[in-house]
């Protein structure tokens, strides 16, 4: 695998691959249809496949506070990506110059730049400025230029829709089985474990912090996890969120994760937090005391979880 950032960096041997284009948030079950697709049609042809995709994405471009929380992140991404078989991952820095790329240059670049030799993406697809693009000109335009343009239909899983937004839906209610089924695996988030401010630890519950580095979270509340690195899993209890009762300026969520019985330095390391089951939503305790109490409770459930898993 490997990230191509800017046309500068575009190659001769990045050209003439089966393109697929789009977010592609959590690579779920429905993006892994579409790649599995690309991926045969490149081998019968003999070529490698690539992935377009916008960093930050236009969304979080227009309105980073309105914007959905991601499933993954862009590194996160990557590696699901790979694991799928993609060979390139063309990112396309989103800015006002992309903004108002017209559908014409666009195009331009998948063809005299990229050189694509098929191009999948679903009959919805706008792109270019003001989404003057669709389909049905990139049909055309194929047509012209030698290329096949083919449709992904929508996936469903029991009659419904599989897409980010419904696995969102279903990560805020705390339905990680159902996440699970539509992913295609359980739901995580990886990081490098970072110094925080050691309040837990004042707090008799010492966590390893992982900085989001977003400002909208799938997920908030207090839940059981299991933490993953250097080859091991340890249980544990999470919180990701702002910390009313300590922070009440913070912006950024935090994923915080206290293990049972666990006293290791894991600063430096780099780990993934696996969401079993939801405990409970954040919220401000009325004081210090009221907190620790929470967090014993939190503690007791996540470890009764585990007991019955």
């Amino acid at each position: 695998m490997e990230v191509i950032r800017g046309l500068l960096n575009v190659k001769e041997k990045h050209r003439g691959a089966i393109v697929t284009i789009g977010n592609f948030d959590g690579v779920h079950k429905g993006h892994r249809s579409i790649l599995k697709e690309v991926s045969a049609r490149a081998k019968k042809l003999n070529v490698s496949t690539m992935l377009i995709c916008f960093e930050p994405q236009p969304k979080e471009f227009f309105d980073l506070y309105a914007a959905p929380a991601r499933l993954t992140r862009f590194r996160e991404k990557v590696d699901l990506l790979a694991d799928q078989g993609i060979d390139y991952v063309y990112c396309v820095k989103f800015d006002e110059k992309a903004r108002t790329m017209t559908a014409v240059e666009f195009v331009r670049i998948l063809v005299e730049e990229i050189g694509i030799s098929a191009l999948f993406v679903g009959d919805d697809f706008r792109f270019g400025f003001d989404r003057s693009g669709d389909f049905k000109y990139l049909q055309d335009v194929g047509k012209s230029h030698h290329f096949d343009v083919t449709n992904m239909y929508t996936i469903s899983h029991d009659n419904e829709r599989v897409s980010s937004t419904r696995i969102r839906e279903c990560l805020a209610k705390g339905d990680f089985e159902l996440a699970e089924s539509l992913l295609g695996y359980a739901y995580s988030i990886s990081g490098k474990v970072i110094y925080g401010r050691q309040i837990g630890r004042t707090l008799g519950v010492p966590t390893a912090n992982i900085q989001l580095n977003r400002y909208v979270a799938p997920i908030t509340g207090v839940f059981a996890v299991e933490m993953l690195f250097d080859g091991h899993a340890f249980p544990g209890v999470a919180n990701v969120g702002v910390r009313p009762t300590i922070d009440d300026h913070t912006l950024k969520p935090i994923l915080e994760v206290h293990l049972f019985d666990f006293a290791d330095d894991i600063y430096g390391k780099t780990a993934k937090v696996v969401f079993r089951q939801k405990i409970r939503d954040e919220k401000k305790f009325a004081g210090i005391g009221a907190l620790k109490a929470a967090i014993k409770s939190d503690i007791e459930d996540a470890k009764t979880f585990f007991r019955g898993a």
